[in-house]
């Protein structure tokens, strides 16, 4: 017999409510529930191995988001007509999920755990990605899986002017500022999110109004567990300690650690020593000593390495390459390293680097980003790469990862601020190779993204930079915020975060938040120091490039855009695609018609600018209404013994008499036109009773003077005293 299920339910503002339930599905789990908001169900399970494996000196948290299409009454679009790998939309709200759960759990916690989040069902207007971390927290909050904490996670939008949790899908259509945030009752978590150039006071007043309806969704979570009767958490296994190897870890090299990381020396010299003290450190304890201990000894070593480096930047305010805390590293930048892609820059900061390209396409480039609400097309188009030679290893190429989907989608939101709206027709497409990486190639992608767009000749109005901040503190409040984090810096920090923008405000923000009790103040600080770096790299940039180039590349695909009447969409058409299959064939082009309200948009492409032209022209003809007095360039088609027949517009033919060619008397056209001719002629008129076209030529040839006959007198033609 099945259980009776609970559940909660609460307001988040406006009537609509969400509820919690678990004891209907997924009982075998250590936690299950399912959120409701509307039509909107998400089930969420967790489960959790009662031990570690062997050997095992990492916690194993995996999260995996993933929409059914039946949720919508939809079948996928693949092939198999499955689901398959997750997209990167899927994989976006995992990392944001991953990222605000895995502070959670206690340090010396390394059993598996898997938290799997479904979309069973899906509402038009709810959007699931601000309802699912807060499924996967109830998840654990109703198990007995041990976590510190119970969390939750909000959308807040600007729409209009007002912030509005959870907006529904049409109102976020219109939102100039769009951010996730999780938090627990007193900390926030994790901040992700994209803005058309909020200041940063708008980002806080944003975090404020996020963590005031947090709490309310923290608060149905206990009541949920209270009802399920959850009291205590499941014992678990914890690693080993030897206080003796951590003492001599300690004596060792302790002084070592510290006067390495005093040295100032580069990345590869720093590791190069510390991986050698290590070895140092190993050897010195002896050959009677256990593996097991030998492997603590290197876990406290790096551990010792952690605390003595904090302590190093937050007392003597020093930092691994001799920086001051709000320094930026040396930049280097150029655009167009590269000859033959549209668009090119090479962007370097200290040891972080990215080679960046731009792809100038046409509609039919468009990307179709399919999920189970709804199916978009996106012109604009972001790819990182990170491949593994930028850290000086070697790994298998297995295509991107969760990090490689997640950093470029920071880029690409950042960037896709700046770029030009939907009547814009080319599709673009930005790739970054990451070449070297020594802290914050994602930032390093936004700057050469922008520098190789403007070189492009895509008419961004303004640069977008990024900077990478930490932030360390201490239990007696003291705190050091650190601009342009290395790589070695970025697990160091209390706060980790990117924020990108142009001179006039912010873009993108992502940042994970670990230290407890982070005031908004300190966070006001770091924002103003992270605007500070963001700028000192804005004017190198507008240095290197200062606007967008007027016009693409002479290889480029060069784009004319024509707005027709609807009713002529047909015609250029062609029945089954003739007309304009003949155009592009005969001239060379790319031609696409997308029908706006009652109007056509025809955006021709080509990299040849008389390609282009010729399309153009051809195209206004066929859409050209004829108008009486008007001259246009007729094609001869045919001969007869009373005219000929020409084309003067695309396939409109008319009549041209042989007393419309010529002011002298023509018994027929022999000598005079042929088939093929190029003529100009003039449209005097349209027979009433026929509706076809009278065309002249003869009226566009100056007129003969008359001559008078003879025994008559007649007017002397003017400018006539050399005729005597």
């Amino acid at each position: 017999m099945l259980s009776q299920p609970l559940s909660v339910t609460f307001d988040i503002g406006g009537g609509r409510e969400v509820t919690i339930e678990t004891g209907k599905l997924a009982r075998q789990a250590d936690g299950a529930v399912t959120v409701r908001q509307g039509n909107c169900i998400i089930l969420a399970t967790v489960v959790a191995n009662k031990e570690p494996r062997d050997g095992q000196d990492f916690f194993p948290l995996s999260v995996d988001y993933q929409e059914k299409f039946a949720s919508a009454g939809r079948i996928p679009g693949s092939f198999f007509k499955r689901e398959a790998r997750l997209s990167d939309s899927e994989i976006l709200i995992s990392r944001l999920i991953d990222r605000a759960l895995r502070p959670l759990f206690p340090e010396d916690y390394l059993c598996d755990v898997q938290v799997l989040l479904s979309l069973i069902s899906s509402d038009e207007e709810v959007m699931p990605d601000a309802l699912a971390c807060l499924a996967a927290s109830a998840a654990l909050a109703v198990s007995d899986i041990p976590i510190k904490e119970i969390i939750s996670e909000v959308r807040v939008a600007r729409i209009d002017g007002q912030l509005v949790v959870n907006p529904s899908r049409t109102e976020l259509a219109k939102a100039d500022m769009d951010f996730i945030i999780a938090a627990t009752e007193k900390n926030l978590m994790m901040v992700e999110g994209e803005s058309k150039e909020c200041s940063e006071e708008d980002l806080v007043k944003a975090l404020e109004v996020a963590h005031d309806a947090i709490r309310i969704q923290i608060k149905a979570q206990e009541e949920l567990r209270a009802k399920k009767g959850v009291t205590g958490k499941r014992d678990y296994t914890k690693p080993e300690q030897n206080e003796e190897i951590r003492a001599k870890v300690a004596a060792f090299a302790g002084a070592k650690i510290t006067e390495i990381a005093k040295s100032g020396t580069s990345k590869h010299e720093r590791s190069s020593a510390f991986k050698a003290l290590k070895d140092e450190l190993v050897a010195s304890l002896g050959e009677e000593v256990e593996d097991k201990d030998k492997k603590l000894a290197k876990k406290y070593y790096e551990d010792l390495q952690w605390e003595l480096v904090r302590n190093m930047i937050l007392d003597d305010r020093i930092r691994l390459d001799g920086r001051k805390l709000d320094q930026v590293r040396p930049l280097e930048m150029e655009t167009s390293p590269l000859p033959t892609p549209h668009g090119s820059a090479l962007f370097t900061r200290g040891e972080t680097q990215s080679l960046t390209t731009v792809t100038l396409g046409t509609p039919l480039d468009e990307l179709l980003v399919e999920s189970a609400a709804k199916s978009d097309y996106t012109k604009f188009i972001l790819h990182y790469n990170f491949p593994p030679f930028s850290t000086g290893e070697v790994k298998p190429m297995r295509g991107p990862g969760r990090r490689e989907v997640g950093h470029g989608n920071l880029a690409m939101r950042s960037l896709k601020q700046m770029m030009p709206g939907n009547d814009y027709a080319y599709t673009v497409r930005v790739v970054s190779d990451v070449l070297e990486s020594n802290g914050s190639s994602s930032m390093a992608t936004v700057c050469a993204g922008s520098l190789a767009l403007m070189d492009a000749g895509v008419p961004v109005p303004k640069h977008v930079s990024g900077v990478a901040m930490g932030l360390i503190t201490s239990a007696d409040n003291k705190y050091a915020i650190l601009t342009d984090i290395l790589g070695d810096e970025d697990h160091l920090g209390d706060m980790d975060f990117k924020v990108t923008g142009t001179r006039d405000g912010i873009c993108g923000v992502q940042m994970d938040i670990k230290v407890d009790g982070l005031s908004m103040d300190v966070m006001r600080e770091a924002l103003a120091q992270a605007r500070a770096g963001r700028m000192h790299i804005l004017d190198a940039m507008y240095e290197c490039i200062p606007a967008a180039r007027p016009d693409v590349k002479p290889h480029a695909p060069r784009m004319v855009k024509l707005i027709i009447e609807k009713e002529f969409i047909g015609a250029v058409i062609g029945p089954g695609g003739k007309v304009i299959q003949e155009i592009q064939k005969e001239t060379g082009t790319t031609i696409n018609i997308e029908e706006v309200g009652n109007t056509g948009e025809v955006s021709i492409f080509s990299s040849n600018k008389e390609s282009v032209e010729k399309a153009l022209a051809w195209v206004k003809g066929i859409v050209a209404v004829p108008e009486v007095g008007e001259v246009y360039e007729a094609k001869v088609k045919t001969i007869q013994p009373y005219g000929a027949f020409v084309e003067f517009l695309p396939k409109k033919e008319g009549l041209l008499h042989i007393s419309e060619i010529s002011w002298k008397r023509l018994e027929n056209l022999d000598g005079v036109l042929s088939e093929g001719d190029i003529i100009k002629v003039k449209l005097i008129g349209l027979d009433p009773k026929t509706g076809k076209f009278k065309l002249s030529r003869k009226v566009l040839m100056p007129k003969p003077e008359s001559r008078p006959r003879e025994g008559q007198q007649g007017d002397a033609p003017a400018n006539n005293e050399n005729n005597a």
